[in-house]
């Protein structure tokens, strides 16, 4: 390995342990004390964590281990392993931000337009039902990498794991079929729940500067009375809107993330799947683990959890 291989290669695993740090510590915090306690959100962040730590211990970590040797050396029962939990880890992780997004999303209506009156998907049988169901589409989706991936020596010193499909219509059929089904839409929902939520917040900023302005504007009151009575009115209500509110600020912010890392992985597959690239398919794996090592911080930062108390 030249200079060039080596800085690359400790890119990849300062990604991966900044990733396994960060899942682990989202889908940790995230765990009730007791099963009484079991929340819907906290049902879908471990769900997320969970989908990101397949990614970071069974796909970004051997790939990484390779690039260190400079060849695959796991072999090609793994090879397969290593291409169906990709996909896996891949379509449930999109599918869990679309859960996530939806959710806060009604929760952020619910608090600032219902007063916290409750939401469709703030039940654990509904969201145990859609994360069961996105998972076997995951399945589903990453069945076939067990019948096409295989390790294929470029030459007699490099061995890399691909995927052979039996033809090229095959191959952009499957492709086809997955991008739009498994990352298009779903993708779609990610977009407009967080359109949603930006045009929410906006709309309550709005509200709350006029009602400022009216209250300013009214009539002379006895001084103090309107100022004690509306800071006692906020200190009862912002507490639960303010924390829906942070929430669904991360939920954005992730979104964002979400959208530049993976629709520039989705541009990248669609080339690697009309013409065959090495270096395609390697920047597609470096945007695709950016996603999984960032998300998690965003969260643990939206619902307060980014830090360690030693106090007791």
């Amino acid at each position: 390995m030249d200079a060039e291989d080596w800085i690359e290669s400790i890119i990849r695993a300062l990604m991966c342990l900044i990733g396994i740090i960060g899942n682990n510590w989202l889908g940790f915090s995230s765990l009730p004390k007791s099963k009484s306690q079991l929340k819907t959100n906290d049902v879908l962040f471990i769900n997320l964590a969970l989908s990101n730590l397949i990614t970071n211990y069974l796909v970004d970590l051997p790939d990484t281990m390779a690039d260190f040797a400079d060849r695959w050396f796991l072999g090609e029962l793994y090879c397969g392993i290593f291409r169906f939990c990709a996909d896996l880890s891949e379509t449930s992780s999109i599918f869990s931000t679309l859960f996530i997004s939806i959710f806060w999303y009604q929760k952020l209506v619910g608090s600032l337009k219902r007063g916290g009156a409750p939401v469709r998907l703030d039940n654990l049988r509904l969201v145990a039902a859609l994360l069961g169901g996105s998972w076997m589409v995951a399945i589903v989706f990453s069945v076939p990498h067990f019948f096409f991936a295989t390790v294929k020596s470029e030459n007699e010193s490099s061995e890399d794991c691909l995927d052979l499909y039996p033809s090229a219509l095959a191959m952009q059929a499957y492709e086809t079929t997955y991008l739009t089904l498994a990352n298009a839409v779903p993708i779609a929902g990610i977009v407009f729940a967080s359109l949603q939520i930006v045009v929410t917040l906006l709309k309550n900023q709005k509200r709350i500067k006029n009602h400022s302005t009216e209250v300013n504007g009214g009539a002379p009151k006895v001084p103090g009375a309107e100022t004690k009575n509306t800071a006692g009115t906020e200190t009862r209500s912002n507490p639960s809107s303010g924390n829906q509110v942070r929430a669904a600020k991360s939920v954005v912010a992730v979104a964002s993330v979400f959208l530049v890392c993976w629709l520039t992985h989705l541009l990248l597959r669609i080339t690697s799947s009309v013409k065959k690239s090495s270096l395609v398919v390697e920047i597609a794996s470096y945007i695709a683990a950016s996603y999984t090592c960032i998300i998690p911080y965003i969260f643990l930062h939206g619902v307060k959890k980014l830090s360690c108390s030693c106090k007791r």
